[in-house]
C-alpha cells in the first residue's frame, strides 16, 4: 500500500492586473511527495479533494491585496496554490472529531491532497440523498449567500417586485427561486439567450432579459417594472446598479452580494444616481457570507425539505480534471459558465 503520493496543484504564477488568464495559473505537481498518514499527535487532518468551487470573488484573491480586499479575505500567494471551498474525503486523521472515510466540506488549497485547517470544516451527512457537489453550492455557502443576502437582508413581503442580476449564477438561480417561494414578482438578467431560456422555463422567474441585447438598461427595467423595484439582489454592479437606482420604489432595499463587472477595471464605473438612495430612503447593504455562519443550521432546515419536494432546481456546470481548472476558473469570470461552476478534481 502506498504511503506517499504525488501531489498536482493549481498554482498563481504572480499577481494579475486586468482580468485574469489561464496563463495566471499553472498545473505543477509539488516537489515534495505527500504523506498518506499525519503524525500521530499532530491534531492534522490529511485529505483528497472531490469537488472544488469556482467562485467570482476568486479572481479578486489573485490581484494584489489592497486594504480594501483584504477586509474581504486574504490574497492568494504567488508561487502557491490558490484556494477555495472544496468537497473532500478524509484520508487519515488525528483529530477525534474526524475519521477515515468522512466526507467534509470548506476550504482548501486547489490540489490533489491537502493537510487542512479545520476552521470553518464541517462534517457532511452522507444519508442525505444529493449529489456531493451540491456542498460547493446550494447546500454551502452559496446557499447560505442567497439565503441570508434575500431573507435576512432584503426582508421580502409576498408581492413584492425583485430583480436579480447575474441571475442563472451559482448563487442568482437560488435567489430567484426563493423569491418565488415567498409570492414575489421576479425578473432577472443574464449574458446571453440561453441563460435566459433558463430564467424562465428552468427557474420559474416571471421575466428576463439580456443586457447585452439592451440598449438602454433603464428602458428594459421600465419594461419590466412599470411600477418600480422593491428589492435588488445585486451580483454585477457598474452601469446595471446606476439603473436600477432610477428605478427602484421608495424604502426599496439593495443587497450587495457581487460587482462582477468592477472587480478587474483598472478605472471602476462611475455612478450618475447615488443620490436616489437618499431621495427614495433606499437601504443598500454589502455582506459576505461569512457574517452569516451561525445561520447555516438554519438554513440547512430551510432548504432540504425543498431539495427533497423538488421545489428548488440547481444546476451545475461541472468540468472534470484538476489540469481544467484554469480553464474553468477563468471562463466563470467571463461569463461562459452555465450554472453553478465545479472542478471536479479526479
Amino acid at each position: 500500500m502506498e504511503t506517499t503520493v504525488k501531489n498536482k496543484q493549481v498554482i498563481l504564477r504572480n499577481y494579475v492586473k486586468g482580468i485574469p488568464k489561464e496563463s495566471d495559473l499553472m498545473i505543477v505537481t509539488a516537489s515534495d511527495p505527500v504523506e498518506l498518514k499525519v503524525k500521530p499527535g499532530s491534531a492534522a487532518v490529511m485529505v483528497k479533494n472531490l469537488y472544488l468551487s469556482c467562485d467570482p470573488y476568486m479572481g479578486i484573491l489573485m490581484r494584489e491585496p489592497t486594504p480594501s480586499t483584504l477586509a474581504l479575505l486574504d490574497a492568494f500567494i504567488p508561487g502557491k496554490p490558490i484556494a477555495g471551498i472544496g468537497v473532500s474525503q478524509v484520508i487519515d486523521s488525528d483529530d477525534p472529531s474526524f475519521t477515515k472515510g468522512d466526507m467534509i466540506s470548506g476550504i482548501v488549497n486547489w490540489e490533489e491532497f491537502s493537510t487542512i485547517n479545520l476552521a470553518g470544516i464541517f462534517k457532511i451527512d452522507v444519508n442525505i440523498n444529493v449529489p456531493l457537489s451540491y456542498y460547493t453550492g446550494i447546500l454551502g455557502m452559496i446557499g447560505l449567500t442567497a439565503y441570508a443576502g434575500f431573507y435576512e437582508i432584503c426582508s421580502p413581503k409576498k408581492g413584492e417586485t425583485v430583480f436579480v442580476s447575474a441571475a442563472s449564477g451559482a448563487v442568482g438561480q437560488l435567489v430567484g427561486q426563493f423569491a418565488k417561494l415567498m409570492g414575489c414578482y421576479v425578473v432577472g438578467s443574464a449574458g446571453s439567450k440561453q441563460k435566459v431560456d433558463l430564467l424562465l422555463k428552468k427557474f420559474g422567474y416571471d421575466d428576463a432579459f439580456n443586457y447585452k441585447e439592451e440598449p438602454e438598461l433603464d428602458s428594459a427595467l421600465k419594461r419590466c417594472f412599470p411600477k418600480g423595484i422593491d428589492i435588488y439582489f445585486e451580483n454585477v454592479g457598474g452601469k446595471m446598479l446606476d439603473a436600477v437606482l432610477l428605478n427602484m420604489k421608495p424604502y426599496g432595499r439593495i443587497a450587495v452580494c457581487g460587482m462582477i463587472s468592477q472587480y478587474h477595471l483598472e478605472t471602476r464605473d462611475r455612478l450618475q444616481n447615488l443620490p436616489d438612495i437618499i431621495f427614495k430612503k433606499i437601504r443598500m447593504q454589502g455582506f459576505a457570507v461569512y457574517d452569516f455562519i451561525d445561520r447555516f443550521p438554519k438554513f440547512l432546515e430551510f432548504v432540504l425539505p425543498y431539495i427533497k419536494e423538488e421545489k428548488l432546481t440547481y444546476v451545475e456546470d461541472i468540468v472534470e480534471g484538476l489540469e481544467n481548472g484554469p480553464a474553468a476558473l477563468v471562463g466563470l469570470l467571463h461569463g461562459k459558465n452555465v450554472g453553478k461552476q465545479v472542478l471536479k478534481v479526479a
